[in-house]
């Protein structure tokens, strides 16, 4: 995994604190692949029906990107836990690593 320790401290933090302590947060997508440079972060939320919504998921970038010490293109995705799963979902779920 190619992230360091507060960066996964501060997005983890900032999930938990949008969509609660149930959300289920997971980095996937090129980040996960240590033989891979550069890319954006993709962060994979599953939370409760009532806050898996598009304003959370704009809130946790808001937090995100105020509390990471230097700009990253972040991508999230939000699915509502035990829902019906997208192709993405499927694809994070399965490749993803849980913060």
């Amino acid at each position: 995994m190619r992230m360091n320790q507060p960066d996964v401290d501060v997005i983890r933090t900032a999930a938990y604190e949008v969509f609660g302590a149930d959300a289920v947060v997971r980095l996937f997508g090129s980040r996960t692949d240590d033989q891979k440079r550069g890319g954006d972060i993709d962060i994979h939320i599953e939370a409760a029906p009532h806050l898996a919504t598009f304003a959370n998921r704009i809130k946790l970038d808001g937090l995100i990107w105020r509390r990471l010490e230097e700009e990253r293109k972040i991508d999230i995705v939000v699915a509502v836990k035990d829902g019906p799963r997208r192709l993405i979902d499927t694809a994070a779920i399965r490749t993803g690593i849980i913060l």
